[in-house]
């Protein structure tokens, strides 16, 4: 695998995950926080945090609210990704998750976003434009802000597939019908944003894959459904493989799905079989589970995980 190449995140709707620890969390009373923790986040930022975890070099760009980027600048420092956000008037939203370890359940309390102008994303594309001169790869991930279209990722695919970029997609909703149209190199759905794409549930292996098959059909690459404790099914070309992750303790779920992504793109860029990309990838979201925050354990840790997962071609 080469070490120079690069990799760029973007995240037009990153978000500070704050995660607070309260057992026995009761809704109309007062409630105390065992622990906190504050962590930059969004799945742009996420993917950027774990590729640079995995030794690889990551430009994170997106937009940032210039009144709170402490949490963004401080990971981007000390894990070494070139920071090429822009910064934008406001306050990057905030995602309050209160963990309850007695109850083992999670309350989500999401903040809106910021809302960028016309002039806002035309700087973006400026910048993911000046971002091809030395960038092989890019992930595009998360949800769009309001007033940002919903065609905006479709509309970065082409440009980026037409400057001859490999291009990663993880989003939902309007985004993803809209994207996966301009061939992706790679689209990672969870089996609920695969099932609202195609328009009907989608029960059993074999109708996840005939859905996946349908946009590898449509020019897609590689098409990686991530399906909780029941693994993920990994589609190119003809071939199928289902990756079962043995059970572990899980700390935070938050972003285990940016971690495949991430384990995907550093698996093709070791040169790695799809049954071997399906294997890291599924050891890299293992691994985010037992961290709070976006980062992985050790190598070694991550590799001990891969080792453990069940890859079966389908």
């Amino acid at each position: 695998m080469s070490t120079q190449t690069r990799i760029a995140t973007l995240s037009l709707n990153p978000a500070i995950d704050q995660t607070a620890r309260v057992p026995n969390f009761t809704a109309g009373r007062v409630n105390r926080v065992e622990w906190e923790q504050a962590d930059a986040g969004g799945k742009g930022v996420n993917v950027a945090s774990f590729l640079a975890d995995a030794g690889l070099k990551a430009t994170a760009t997106g937009l940032l609210g210039n009144a709170n980027t402490e949490p963004f600048v401080e990971l981007f420092a000390r894990k070494g990704i070139l920071d090429r956000c822009l910064r934008l008037p406001g306050r990057t939203r905030v995602n309050v998750k209160i963990t309850d370890p007695a109850l083992d359940q999670v309350t989500d309390i999401n903040f809106p976003g910021l809302s960028p102008m016309p002039a806002d994303l035309v700087r973006l594309i400026e910048t993911i434009d000046a971002l091809c001169e030395d960038t092989d790869w890019f992930v595009l991930s998360g949800s769009v802000p309001a007033g940002v279209p919903s065609h905006v990722y479709a509309d970065l695919v082409k440009r980026l597939r037409g400057h001859g970029k490999r291009v990663v997609l993880d989003t939902s909703g309007a985004p993803l019908a809209e994207a996966t149209s301009s061939a992706p190199d790679i689209v990672k759905p969870n089996i609920d944003e695969l099932a609202e794409l195609v328009g009907r549930p989608l029960s059993g292996h074999t109708e996840v894959i005939a859905a996946a098959r349908a946009l590898i059909q449509g020019g897609v690459g590689l098409v990686a459904v991530s399906m909780g404790a029941d693994g993920a099914l990994f589609v190119e070309g003809g071939a199928v493989v289902l990756a079962t992750p043995p059970t572990i303790e899980v700390k935070s779920t938050v972003g285990a799905g940016d971690a495949m992504v991430a384990g995907i793109v550093t698996g093709t860029l070791r040169g790695l079989d799809l049954a071997g990309r399906a294997r890291l990838a599924t050891g890299f979201s293992l691994g985010a589970l037992g961290e709070v925050g976006p980062h992985l354990p050790s190598q070694e840790q991550i590799s001990s995980l891969a080792e453990r997962v069940q890859v079966t071609a389908l």
